[in-house]
């Protein structure tokens, strides 16, 4: 349900900038997503076409960009992508791993008229 607030956001801000922009429509949104983001992509999809519905983003299409996991051991410092949510390091066999990418959320482009 964390979606429906994130989407909410992501719907104030394009409407903020497209009011800057004194647009009268947003046509595309492209927004990024990290790997281990718990943000679903129908999800957001879903809570779009209610929220936005009567507002100049109503027709918008979404576009998501999925951003991979990368994450880096504390123990020897190797840099490596999880395989099937598995977080021990490759090399050292460690588990502590500190995320460098996957976690981000948010929005990259807002395409106007």
């Amino acid at each position: 349900m964390h979606e429906l607030a994130v989407t909410q956001s992501v719907l104030k801000i394009a409407l903020d900038h497209a009011e800057q922009a004194n647009a009268k429509r947003i046509t595309d949104l492209h927004i990024v997503m990290g790997e281990l983001s718990s943000m679903v992509d129908d999800s957001i999809q879903f809570y779009w076409e209610i929220i936005a519905k009567d507002t100049i983003a109503q027709k918008a299409n979404l576009h998501f960009r999925r951003i991979p996991a990368e994450l880096q051991c504390v123990n020897c410092s190797e840099k490596y992508k999880p395989t099937n949510e598995e977080l021990i390091c490759p090399k050292c066999g460690n588990a502590g791993a500190r995320i460098l990418t996957g976690e981000e959320f948010f929005l990259e482009t807002i395409d106007i008229e």
